[in-house]
């Protein structure tokens, strides 16, 4: 079946990152053409908001290669992000490998010529990272999550697709990042090594600008393939806990320990935050993030304090509720 330029189908829509890209596709100013057709692939009925708006749904799970028969059929653009970043590690390999594998395929009978994949920084493992760029990393993953997203960024390069890695998502809809920030200095009221390391970190509705950006586009120059997404400028932990006190009331640690004796204090009272997620809040991990944006003609965003302070509202309701960590 022939392609209608402007048509998208996403994988993932309703989910943290899909949900901003979505809203951010139907605004009025938004990248996508006129006319364009927004076509979510999901298991489940689509959340009202999207069906007032027009979006399409398209049945189909990742985890059942016949289900997603027919679903890139017509759309010039698919946007894959979805992915299982639990510790399964047959989760790992049926959502993220061979589910991005089987979509791919479909992709490629439809003859959809484009795919952009949203993965994480998380496939280069441990940390400290330091500002460096795409080139100058290598992937190491560390846990079955990152390694199995590792193996669907390379069936999507292979086709010629786009690579997204961003570091630590904020904003709506988080309820890994913050949440374990501020469950962690409620248990652990230590700065790790006096809070001094920095980090890379986007608000969702700056990666949506991004994703939805490279979904838009309808001039064909080439893009490099792998790109970090986040904010240019890193947050230094102790900026970070500042904002969570103005905006959450999060108490700000008074004390000091060396990252070492803190990991080893984290791991007695917190035993299920892995030593690379322990090192992901409390380690440099930074990355060189300007070309994307650079390349996209968008401004990156005002940065943290300001993006912060736009989401708190929404973390205060969640951190209240009974999913409260």
């Amino acid at each position: 079946m022939p392609t209608e330029r402007g048509t998208v189908l996403i994988a993932g829509g309703t989910g943290f990152i899909g949900g901003a890209v979505v809203r951010e596709l139907l605004a009025p100013n938004g990248p996508a053409p006129p006319g364009a057709g927004i076509r979510v692939l999901s298991r489940r009925p689509l959340p009202g908001w999207m069906e007032a708006a027009g979006v399409r749904r398209a049945e189909g799970d990742l985890r059942d290669r016949a289900t997603l028969r027919g679903s890139c059929d017509g759309a010039d653009t698919v946007l894959h992000l979805a992915s299982y970043v639990g510790r399964d590690p047959d989760l790992c390999t049926a959502i993220n490998d061979h589910g991005t594998r089987a979509l791919l395929e479909e992709a490629h009978s439809a003859g959809t010529d484009r795919v952009v994949y949203a993965s994480t920084a998380s496939v280069y493992g441990p940390g400290p990272h330091r500002g460096s760029t795409e080139a100058q990393l290598t992937p190491a993953p560390a846990s079955a999550a990152s390694a199995s997203r590792r193996r669907a960024e390379q069936a999507v390069l292979s086709g010629g697709g786009i690579v997204l890695r961003p570091n630590l998502v904020y904003g709506p809809g988080d309820r890994w990042f913050v949440p374990t920030l501020c469950r962690l200095l409620r248990k652990v009221p230590v700065w790790p090594d006096g809070g001094t390391a920095r980090t890379s970190l986007i608000a969702v509705q700056d990666l949506a600008r991004v994703v939805a950006a490279l979904a838009g586009r309808t001039e064909r120059r080439e893009l490099d393939s792998v790109y970090h997404v986040n904010h240019p400028r890193p947050t230094v932990l102790r900026a970070l806990v500042a904002e969570l006190s103005r905006n959450l009331e999060v108490r700000p640690p008074e004390t000091d320990l060396p990252h070492a004796a803190h990991r080893e204090l984290t791991a007695r009272v917190l035993p299920e935050l892995s030593a690379h997620q322990h090192g992901l809040l409390t380690q440099d991990h930074w990355y060189e993030s300007g070309r994307i944006w650079q390349h996209l003609g968008l401004a990156p965003g005002l940065g943290f304090a300001a993006g912060f302070a736009a989401s708190a509202p929404w973390y205060r309701r969640h951190l209240a509720g009974p999913n409260r960590t």
